[in-house]
């Protein structure tokens, strides 16, 4: 029988030009200290010589999913230019936080120090959970003198564990996830104890401070119930002086679209800004 965890969502598979043009392979590579390793899924354009932008993909998913079901989504990255690291970090309820955003920062710094990237060219991005812990990467590497992160791309983004915003409170029930669904999540992910300490490497709000973080795509979704937290980091993001693309798709719920032309806006614009940031 098939491992659900391992079927791509509808839309997401790899096609066959993709795996032509790429290759795709996967590793175990040394986990946080006293941790397990972590499985990475490796995808690099065949043709490619000489170092390659890193692109260190962080899937969503309520930080409960694996990349396996996400592949079309690395690959399509991987055949802009860039070789894409898909880190399949540990999962809720199992593993709650630290441990996902640790494997992912242990990843990053894998990345830069073994395979044949260009330094210069480093970009972390993902969806939802995957924006939450792309997010929380680059505070890391800010904070602790790591790897330097050219560009952070951020896809309807979890960023605020407090849940207390109006899209929080107007889209309580929705298609998919909706403001209940994200509190649950955060529960899973944090605990319901008292949450006053939330740490920043959590939910990327809590933050002190976001000065010297690198430049910002962030795209949020106008029916979802996380619009008003991403467009509130991309607003305290350029009060730090960063560069930020925002970007509101209207009708577009969270994961789930009303409106076929401003989602596929949407895509256009991320993979133009990706592009961008390695070219």
């Amino acid at each position: 029988m098939t491992d659900p965890e391992l079927i791509p969502y509808p839309g997401l598979e790899l096609t066959e030009d993709m795996r032509e043009a790429l290759d795709i392979s996967e590793r175990l590579i040394p986990g946080p200290e006293g941790a397990p390793d972590v499985r990475v899924l490796l995808y690099r354009p065949r043709a490619a010589t000489g170092a390659l932008p890193l692109i260190l993909s962080i899937h969503g998913g309520a930080f409960a999913m694996r990349p396996d079901n996400f592949p079309g989504g690395d690959a399509a990255m991987a055949m802009l230019g860039a070789h894409v690291v898909s880190v399949d970090y540990r999962r809720v309820p199992e593993d709650p936080f630290p441990c996902g955003v640790e494997d992912c920062y242990a990843a990053l710094v894998w990345a830069v120090e073994v395979l044949d990237v260009d330094q210069a060219r480093v970009v972390v991005t993902g969806p939802s959970a995957g924006g939450a812990l792309s997010a929380a990467v680059t505070l890391m590497a800010r904070d602790r003198g790591g790897p330097a992160i050219a560009f952070q791309a951020l896809m309807i983004p979890v960023l605020d564990d407090r849940c207390d915003t109006t899209s929080m409170r107007q889209y309580h029930e929705a298609p998919l996830f909706g403001g209940g669904q994200a509190r649950a999540m955060w529960d899973l992910y944090l605990g319901t104890q008292d949450r006053d300490q939330t740490s920043p490497y959590a939910a990327p709000a809590r933050a002190e401070s976001l000065a010297g973080l690198p430049p910002a795509f962030i795209q949020v979704g106008g029916l979802d119930p996380l619009r008003d937290e991403g467009i509130a980091y991309a607003t305290r993001l350029m009060a730090e002086n960063v560069a930020v693309e925002l970007y509101c798709a209207p009708n577009q719920h969270h994961g789930l679209s009303e409106d076929p032309r401003s989602a596929a806006h949407a895509r256009e614009l991320f993979h133009d800004a990706i592009r961008t940031a390695i070219a």
